[in-house]
């Protein structure tokens, strides 16, 4: 499915919840939201009592609440993740009704398993949703949700762990070209995955997981593999680099680790690929320009 790209933001500002409140007060919008009106209250009271800038943290009572942004930087949404035991259950709202029938809310799902199944560990994603709401039951059966259960008043939709990575595998890409991977990259970036406690690691497990898998003595020379050159075009700023493993990275020099934002958004890309790449507090235009060295083409195997 050809969806368009949007990221998810854990920092809620106090821009952002006047937006909500906005959102909030379209009845179009909170028709089949139970707690919409508690939710527009709470807001409320916490813009009145608390003069700060960042209000992440009292939006995270009891669960964790994304903004959901466009590829302009334009907030379009909220994603809430509840976590039960195993299970993790996704309240999505696309708020703005102009940005109805994009399929960003599609996107948005897609994002928010993301987060649900690679960094809080969850075992299935779990979504209930109001029997007429056929937009929101749309999106989330062409997510690939399955009907779990329902009632005379809901619709209880879910997507299990072992499922949604087969559907990952299947249909790899979502707003961005296919990515490729060599057998050995995967094995040893799977190890160092084991043990690193870093915040944003599910991203590369995520790419991992949608990689193609391809022998290292087949890979072509214009994919970017582990201890590859390249040129890149950020936001149409050229840049120099070389993708390295964390014990080697040096920013100085160009030197990017697998695990930072852009090291981890250009593994497996070809020349000529450009895509979208959420950072912190921006989202980015990346272009592979050239690579220029890649140890597979030069016959350089390393286990």
């Amino acid at each position: 499915m050809n969806m368009p790209f949007v990221s998810l933001s854990p920092e809620i500002t106090r821009a952002n919840a006047l937006t909500l409140m906005t959102w909030l007060e379209d009845e179009d919008v909170t028709r089949y939201l139970s707690d919409s009106h508690d939710v527009s209250r709470s807001i409320e009271q916490v813009i009145e009592r608390v003069q700060l800038p960042i209000l992440t943290h009292l939006f995270n009572q009891g669960g964790r609440f994304f903004m959901v942004y466009d590829q302009h930087d334009v907030s379009v949404g909220f994603v809430r993740l509840v976590k039960r035991g195993r299970d993790c259950e996704m309240v999505l709202v696309i708020g703005d009704r102009g940005n109805w029938g994009r399929k960003l809310g599609a996107s948005a799902i897609r994002e928010g398993m993301k987060i649900a199944f690679f960094e809080t560990r969850a075992e299935r994603v779990i979504a209930k949703i109001h029997r007429d709401n056929a937009r929101s039951l749309n999106a989330f059966l062409h997510s690939g949700f399955l009907l779990d259960r329902e009632t005379a008043a809901m619709k209880s939709l879910v997507m299990n762990a072992a499922r949604y990575l087969q559907l990952l595998r299947k249909h790899p890409a979502v707003h961005a070209a296919d990515i490729y991977i060599t057998e050995i990259d995967k094995a040893r970036l799977r190890n160092l995955i084991d043990f690193e406690l870093g915040p944003d690691i599910f991203e590369l497990e995520h790419e991992i997981e949608r990689a193609i898998v391809v022998d290292a003595r087949k890979v072509t020379d214009d994919v970017v593999t582990m201890n590859s050159r390249a040129l890149l075009h950020v936001n149409d700023e050229a840049m120099e680099i070389a993708l390295v493993y964390p014990e080697e990275a040096d920013d100085r020099s160009g030197k990017l680790s697998v695990f930072s934002g852009i090291g981890t958004a250009i593994l497996g890309y070809r020349e000529g690929d450009v895509f979208n790449w959420r950072m912190p507090g921006h989202t980015c235009r990346i272009r592979i320009g050239k690579v220029l060295y890649q140890p597979e083409a030069a016959g350089h195997f390393h286990l």
